[in-house]
């Protein structure tokens, strides 16, 4: 056991003063590995965190353990077929469908209903565009997991008299009502005065769309505003992860029951959960990934054809070397091993250079984009050293069997 570390560490040795010996070229040798293993971790680390990105902004719009039902709510791309086809079979849902799935759903711990449309809102001589006005039920802000800043969220008070009162995001209010509080005051919605009982809580921005940009109101109200003509949405929340499914089924079979749809027949309406959404974000950037890395990986394979192309060079250079060394009792295997371990060694501090950089890299990228996490995960940087050992392993084995099978006459005899 001693003979092998001592053989190894000789090696190592070796390896390194011939490494640090020609310095300049070792590290024209490894810009290759340096930026292949940066570009690898980089990328990886990049998309792991535009995926948890993505993940938080879906759960801060959606809250946990939430499901949505819709006349064409659908997860993944359908084609223009399907599309028609959902189009002709799906029924608006109407307020009589909420109340079934609300009465019928056992193991949900809340439904609730949410109309929207999109507006521009004037007041007091300036102008807000494009608004997302959201008529709702008083439970949706324990469904999506809302917090309110100041005042309170529409209650059940307010729905059943249909109350001209609002709930405002964030934007609305630095809008309109700079420095003060806006809560008690009066604004105009669609012609109508709606009394501010609450501003939500900053919620940032989420693909390009600020979510502040938001007001909530009594789905009567809004149903008594803009007609009840429109098709609504129906919200339900289980109360945890153990439930999620069987409520979602539940509400899915209270509404099919409701429609009178029999067992073959399909939905003829749209269901979104949160838990296969998340899945499908996740296939989304894996492909993503299954594409992006391996054309980074390109770079390796040009730095290992390099390492290989200098440690043929290296072994023409300790021609004579390898011949003492084998007159002196050497195996081939030795021999072998001696140049793979140089090899490696020569990738791994490549790698090792290639993580620092990547390192640099994600800093740059979070100060330019703070909401993107893109931190390097520790599976990262050891995937990133691990790469590199590898292609110096599978770069290294030609020259070094090429230095284990030269004759050590000739070698003493080279110059």
């Amino acid at each position: 056991m001693r003979t092998f570390y001592s053989f190894y560490a000789d090696a190592l040795s070796i390896a390194l003063q011939s490494i640090f010996a020609h310095k300049l070229r070792a590290f024209l040798t490894l810009i290759g590995i340096i930026i292949g293993v940066a570009s690898v971790v980089v990328v990886g680390a990049s998309i792991n965190g535009l995926n948890a990105y993505v993940l938080d902004k879906v759960g801060k719009i959606l809250g946990a353990n939430h499901f949505m039902i819709s006349r064409m709510a659908h997860q993944g791309e359908l084609s223009e077929e399907e599309t028609e086809r959902m189009n002709r079979r799906n029924k608006k849902l109407e307020w009589e469908d909420y109340e079934w799935v609300r009465d019928h759903c056992r193991s949900c711990e809340n439904v609730g209903a949410e109309i929207d449309r999109q507006i521009d809102i004037n007041h007091e001589g300036k102008k807000l565009y494009g608004t997302a006005l959201l008529g709702v039920t008083a439970n949706m802000v324990d469904i999506e997991d809302k917090t309110i800043a100041s005042g309170r969220f529409i209650s059940n008070d307010d729905v059943v008299r249909a109350d001209s009162v609002i709930v405002i995001g964030t934007d609305i209010a630095d809008r309109f009502f700079p420095g003060v509080d806006p809560v008690d005051r009066v604004i105009r919605i669609d012609d109508t005065p709606m009394r501010i009982v609450g501003v939500e809580e900053r919620r940032g921005s989420a693909f390009g769309q600020s979510m502040d940009n938001m007001a909530y109101i009594p789905i009567t109200s809004f149903r008594q505003m803009f007609g009840p003509r429109q098709s609504l949405q129906i919200h339900g929340k289980a109360a945890s992860d153990d439930t999620f499914q069987a409520a979602i089924e539940d509400a899915r079979v209270a509404l099919r029951v409701h429609h009178k749809l029999k067992g073959n027949d399909e939905d003829d309406f749209g269901l979104v959960n949160v838990g296969d959404l998340h899945n499908e974000i996740d296939k989304f950037f894996g492909s993503i990934a299954v594409v992006v890395i391996p054309i980074t990986v390109i770079s390796l394979v040009v730095g290992g054809i390099v390492v290989m192309n200098i440690m043929l060079v290296s072994v023409t250079e300790r021609t004579q070397e390898i011949g003492v060394r084998k007159a002196i009792g050497a195996r081939r295997r030795d021999i072998v091993n001696q140049f793979l371990l140089e090899a490696m060694t020569l990738t791994f501090l490549g790698g090792a250079l290639g993580v620092i950089l990547s390192i640099g890299g994600s800093q740059i990228i979070m100060l330019l984009v703070p909401e993107l996490p893109a931190a390097i995960p520790l599976w990262a940087v050891i995937s990133g050293l691990g790469v590199s050992i590898a292609v110096g392993l599978i770069f290294g084995v030609w020259p070094a069997r090429k230095a284990s099978r030269l004759d050590p006459i000739e070698c003493l005899r080279y110059e």
